[in-house]
């Protein structure tokens, strides 16, 4: 299969094999009048005044449209049985957290539907969603468990993971996150479950090769820094890479421990010190910031212009999940980071590709528009980037390329 995108007003190509830092966010490089070769799934050129035969490619006209590499999503819960929206409007009339949690409501109640929901049930909504999110310009996004904690349920969630990464076209980068919050059947017994977690679910997990990264919730009442510590680093010996939900209530010292240990994202970030900061950007962690979870729980977003001026590397990811954020909205997300945390628009790019990638481990593969990298390839209706955040909430991609193959194209 042979693909040519030609004669586009503008290739942001956020060029690159590596997480950008700092002020290097902000260098997304922009081809005027651009041409990119694609053969086999992967971009073979780029630049302008490219010359070939067209005959032997099909053709895309670009004149007039901005084109960019597909969003990587790289923190989300997409796999999941029922729904919370009684907790949403519970919530809109006053109710705090604690409250829902003592009707049955939060992360009980996903596992409760999804322990009770069978594979080709989540196979079939998760295929609903992933169709979403490819709408929205997303070609790559991560997926965790956590709803099942348990044994069975942990291992579903993540072979439906497998499943539809293998029957749809966006790639899905399954996470273990078993140690997602304590089971009842486990209330004041969680050292107990951190030992079910290592000795029995992780071996699991590896065995059936269902899962890239490792994930913890590290917060009050939840996860300790030292049990998280334990866990993650036990992961690591299955040849599961580290990821922590950290600082999201409370600033426990969970993105110094990402630091410390490696991890490759420390994500939510909401109440994280300056120290914690500090660290991850004398580290190679990527910061995953999730705007939607804060916008959707009325809380202060994390504090983006100081953690990229402090010179960490962020990226921005959706946080779909049944609770506290059920939305995959990009063009949300863009205008969050850009209106309310103070982002560039070439920053929130840079966090939704090449430092979302990095997030994931991908940055040499996908990310960016560079020789050698896979060809999953964003067109928008307009003929600058700068449409994104400017047409505040709308969704403005046209095409959709994964694999160097069109998946979406509303211009037809």
């Amino acid at each position: 299969m042979k693909l040519l995108i030609k004669n586009a007003a503008e290739i942001v190509t956020c060029s690159g094999y590596s997480s950008k830092k700092g002020k290097e966010m902000n260098d997304i490089k922009v081809i005027k009048n651009g041409t990119i070769v694609i053969e086999n799934g992967i971009i073979t050129d780029i630049g302008t005044n490219i010359k070939v035969d067209e005959k032997e490619y099909k053709v895309i006209d670009a004149t007039g449209k901005s084109v960019l590499p597909g969003f990587v999503d790289s923190h989300t819960h997409f796999v999941f049985g029922g729904y919370r929206e009684e907790e949403f409007d519970w919530r809109l009339k006053g109710q705090t957290y604690m409250e829902i949690m003592e009707k049955g409501g939060g992360i009980a109640s996903s596992v409760k539907h999804t322990r009770n929901t069978t594979e080709e049930e989540l196979v079939n909504l998760g295929k609903k969603r992933l169709d979403s999110m490819m709408n929205f310009g997303v070609t790559t996004v991560e997926g965790k468990s956590g709803y099942g904690l348990n044994l069975e349920t942990e291992l579903k969630q993540l072979r439906v993971m497998k499943k539809l990464n293998e029957i749809h076209s966006i790639d899905v980068i399954p996470t273990f996150l078993g140690a997602h919050s304590i089971p009842k059947e486990y209330k004041g017994k969680s050292d107990e479950y951190v030992e079910k977690l290592i000795k029995e679910m992780l071996p699991k997990v590896k065995e059936e090769n269902l899962a890239k990264f490792c994930d913890v919730f590290c917060e009050k009442n939840v996860f300790t820094v030292e049990q998280s510590k334990k866990i993650l680093l036990e992961a690591q010996k299955y040849g599961l890479k580290s990821k922590i939900h950290a600082d999201e209530i409370v600033e426990l010292g969970g993105a110094k421990l990402a630091a410390e240990i490696n991890a490759v994202s420390a994500d939510h970030l909401l109440q994280t010190s300056d120290a914690g900061i500090e660290k991850l950007a004398n580290s190679s962690t990527i910061a995953t910031l999730l705007p939607l979870t804060a916008f959707s729980l009325k809380e202060n977003f994390a504090n983006a212009r100081k953690m990229i001026d402090s010179g960490c590397s962020v990226a921005l990811a959706t946080d779909m999940n049944p609770g506290s954020c059920f939305s995959n909205s990009i063009p949300l997300l863009i205008s969050l980071a850009t209106i309310y945390m103070n982002m560039t628009i070439e920053e929130t790019i840079t966090a939704l590709t090449i430092n979302g990638a990095a997030a994931l481990g991908l940055e040499k593969e996908i990310g960016s528009i560079d020789k050698g990298k896979k060809a999953d390839i964003i067109i928008l209706e307009y003929p600058s980037y700068k449409f994104l955040p400017y047409h505040t909430g709308v969704n403005i991609i046209e095409t959709v390329i994964k694999d160097g193959i069109v998946r979406r194209d509303k211009s037809v």
